[in-house]
């Protein structure tokens, strides 16, 4: 392997390492580029790579469901729809359905920018697997969001949405008894929830596909209690979504052993969103903005980063503006208030009226972040951006822009804001594209502060950098992938799966769930 990957030996890296000779390029050292540096990067990458690789090799042969309906069926499924397909999502839907036929377990990662329409192939995911016979699951990180898809799939499902069930900690307890009993029984096929999916006492009769959405914001205990409700075994397809762009690099390493569909199109007829940065100053134009959207009929959100004033942070909160808008600037309009500490009859209340056009500007915190759908929404203010990463000035700008009508992001900006905070607004101004938005977050971040490693169950590196290191990763992984084609179980390499096993099986015991 050194000689065909030009790699130094052990000894001969550690020594260049602490006692570098004279000749030894400075700025090379600096850079972490050095050939001693190399082959401590690729020998930690290859390690991870091949871990992920037995893995995944593992999760394929374990025996799952074949869940299998014909292309008529198929077909009728897509026809029901009320719009056209993209390329992407026939190419998603098209390689969800050939993982569903294997029996082996589907582990595939969804990922698609905000509005590309990953809930529609979740969708025909889902009428496959209740054609066949087997149950769903849909888990949503938010009450908000598990309301939405449920909605959203009842409308859709036609006939079938009576099978549809909703499962929030909100719901009263006569209705979760009968909800339980139905699933045991198996005359409810598809239960879309929160957490309160993974409670002991929910039980299904026969789950064959569990859809799990925003699956960032759970933690990999989580998805694998899911994945324990099919019938005691860890075998039921499993389809996890991101709207959060994941450079290929990262997915390489946090998803080395997922299949990955990737939605790259969005739906025809959406209109780019204009984001511009605003100085706190020009609040009084701003106003004149808002006023604008709401005269030609549509309407508008306000975002705050806190719900109450904290002392310990000068931040206007949502609570005391909405009073501010309604009673100072807007007294003619409907303002509405939304936020993380109502209770969920009445954000339901709120949203039910935004949607319905009843509110006009919607002040809120971050709980609209993700999943809210309202076409008319055109225009957003967000407050204070300059305290927002990128990753959630990116999902809670798509929430407008997801009609046909020209959409504006407005970023109000103090003064005052660090130089790393101005390269993030200005990423925003310039771009829509979530990949190119998670690239500058990865570069700014780092890996480990991007992904989080507690959620996302990638191990610490000691040495390789995911920025960096892309052409060592793309290199390592082909050669650790080839390694097993050619030697599945290892055999030949024995230490390999020794220094796998010691380094990495905490981490990797997990990877099959994401």
């Amino acid at each position: 392997f050194r000689h065909e990957y030009s790699l130094l030996s052990l000894e001969e890296a550690l020594r260049l390492l602490h006692f570098p000779s004279e000749e030894i390029d400075i700025d090379l050292l600096a850079a972490g580029k050095s050939p001693a540096h190399r082959r401590l990067i690729f020998e930690e990458l290859f390690f991870l790579e091949l871990g992920l690789a037995l893995k995944r090799q593992g999760t394929q042969q374990e025996l799952g469901f074949a869940i299998e309906t014909s292309q008529k069926e198929r077909d009728a499924h897509t026809e029901a729809l009320p719009f056209t397909l993209t390329g992407a999502q026939r190419r998603s839907t098209h390689s969800i359905y050939q993982d569903m036929a294997r029996p082996v377990p589907m582990n595939r990662l969804l990922q698609g920018d905000v509005g590309s329409g990953k809930t529609v192939v979740a969708l025909l995911a889902a009428r496959s697997a209740m054609a066949a016979g087997y149950q769903v699951a849909v888990m949503a990180p938010t009450e908000i969001l598990a309301e939405q898809h449920y909605r959203n799939f009842r409308q859709l499902l036609g006939k079938e949405a009576s099978q549809v069930a909703l499962l929030t900690s909100s719901l009263p307890a006569k209705e979760r008894k009968w909800l339980r009993l139905r699933l045991r029984e198996g005359t409810l096929t598809m239960a879309v929830g929160t957490h309160a999916l993974l409670s002991e006492d929910i039980v299904f009769k026969q789950l064959g596909l569990a859809v799990i959405d925003e699956q960032h914001r759970f933690g990999v205990m989580q998805r694998k209690q899911l994945r324990a409700k099919a019938g005691g075994k860890e075998v039921l397809d499993v389809l996890v979504m991101t709207a959060t762009p994941i450079p290929r690099t990262l997915a390489m390493t946090v998803y080395g052993e997922l299949d990955i569909s990737l939605l790259d199109e969005m739906p025809p007829g959406r209109q780019p969103i204009t984001t511009r940065i605003v100085p706190s100053r020009q609040r009084g134009e701003l106003y004149g903005t808002l006023r604008n959207f709401v005269e030609k009929g549509e309407q508008v959100f306000v975002i705050y980063p806190l719900v109450e004033e904290s002392e310990k942070m000068d931040l206007k909160a949502a609570t005391e503006m909405a009073e501010h808008l309604q009673k100072d600037i807007f007294p003619d309009l409907c303002i509405g208030l939304l936020h993380g500490r109502k209770s969920y009859e009445e954000k339901e209340q709120v949203m039910r009226d935004f949607k319905a056009g009843k509110i006009q500007i919607l002040v809120s915190t971050t709980v609209v972040e993700v999943g809210i759908d309202i076409p008319n929404a055109t225009c957003m203010v967000i407050e204070h951006a300059e305290r927002f990463g990128l990753s959630q000035l990116h999902q809670l700008r798509g929430r407008i822009g997801r009609g046909d009508k020209a959409s504006l992001c407005l970023l109000v900006a103090s003064a005052s804001q660090t130089e790393e905070a101005q390269r993030r607004l200005g990423v925003m101004e310039e771009t829509n594209d979530g990949f190119r938005i998670a690239e500058v977050d990865l570069e700014i971040r780092g890996p480990g502060e991007f992904l989080g490693t507690r959620q996302s169950g990638l191990p610490d590196l000691r040495f390789a950098n995911l920025v960096r290191d892309v052409p060592i990763l793309s290199e390592v992984r082909e050669v650790a992938f080839g390694l097993l084609e050619q030697d599945p179980h290892l055999k030949q390499w024995p230490q390999f799966k020794e220094v796998i096993y010691r380094r990495w099986s905490e981490k990797l015991s997990l990877a099959d769930v994401g």
